[in-house]
């Protein structure tokens, strides 16, 4: 049965006492680190930013307290956030693997992937990845939990593969490691030094 991403779906695991695993404080700082990260990269403010997988919209309002002026665009295959929220947060509904095809008219500065990579089948991770990689102007944020991780909340559908797993499929389509589930698009290869490229060895 296929999982339903439903408002008690995001009750339970974003606003529940028992259940969720992060606090809004922790949202700003890790909102902060991924902000820097893509502008030290960059070398100028983040102006756009593409959340894939964004439910309701969390990042949104922590991005815009940084930079008042950045353009959030979201996307979400959960038909309940995209009607409840989707016009006041600019929320698209869009499944992971359509991003293969799914253009905008400019490239984004920072692309955000929370929480989704480890329930996705390989083949759908694999085509939105292309994608990402080709929307990509600047830093993705793809954070994903893997077999080496003690992972808390959602297990239904969690897919627990090797950190070099990923880190293949990151590397086919060109996005290159630089820590804490930051990656450099393509079109900043040339600004990375050796050692800050995240690398760890297969398990």
């Amino acid at each position: 049965m296929a999982k339903i991403y439903d408002r008690a779906y995001f009750d339970k695991w974003y606003r529940h006492p028992d259940h969720a695993v992060a606090s809004p404080a922790e949202l700003r700082r890790k909102v902060a680190m991924v902000v820097g990260q893509a502008e030290y990269y960059l070398g100028r403010a983040v102006r756009s930013v593409l959340d894939v997988g964004c439910g309701e919209g969390t990042w949104r309002a922590p991005l815009r307290a940084l930079r008042p002026g950045i353009h959030y665009q979201g996307l979400d295959a959960s038909e309940y956030a995209v009607m409840r929220y989707g016009t006041r947060r600019n929320i698209g509904l869009a499944r992971f693997g359509q991003l293969e095809q799914l253009r905008f008219d400019h490239r984004f500065d920072l692309i955000v992937c929370t929480d989704v990579l480890h329930y996705l089948k390989p083949a759908e991770l694999r085509a939105g990845l292309m994608g990402i990689s080709d929307m990509l102007e600047g830093v993705a944020f793809l954070e994903v939990f893997t077999s080496r991780d003690g992972v808390d909340g959602d297990m239904d559908g969690f897919h627990a593969r090797a950190p070099s797993w990923y880190l293949k499929a990151f590397g086919d389509v060109g996005l290159l490691p630089c820590g804490s589930h930051c990656y450099l698009g393509p079109r900043l290869d040339r600004r990375i030094a050796a050692l800050e490229r995240a690398q760890m060895p297969p398990r």
